[in-house]
């Protein structure tokens, strides 16, 4: 399976780069755009499940590294919780 990485940029100006065992990523995120914190763990949660799932679908077992991104981004997410307004800028692909 094609992995990628997609890199981020938090609230607070520090970068991520995150990973997807799958190029599902490309159809929930725009490189350059910029998503509301509520949107992006919508579509974080979405895609990085699909990912998992087609790795499940091929090999028997959900992908822990899709899922453990999952995690990381979630409890980064965390850190901005009571920021209404808090925003998140998906920067780049990088397959």
């Amino acid at each position: 399976m094609p992995e990628m990485r997609f890199r981020v940029q938090w609230p607070d100006g520090a970068e991520d780069s995150c990973y997807s065992p799958s190029l599902v990523i490309k159809e929930f995120f725009t490189p350059g755009k910029t998503y509301p914190m509520a949107d992006f763990l919508t579509r974080s949660r979405q895609a990085l499940t699909i990912a998992s799932d087609r790795v499940q679908a091929r090999y028997g077992m959900p992908c822990s590294l899709a899922l453990g991104q999952l995690h990381r981004i979630e409890a980064a997410s965390d850190k901005f919780s009571k920021i209404s307004d808090a925003h998140v800028t998906v920067l780049s692909f990088h397959e």
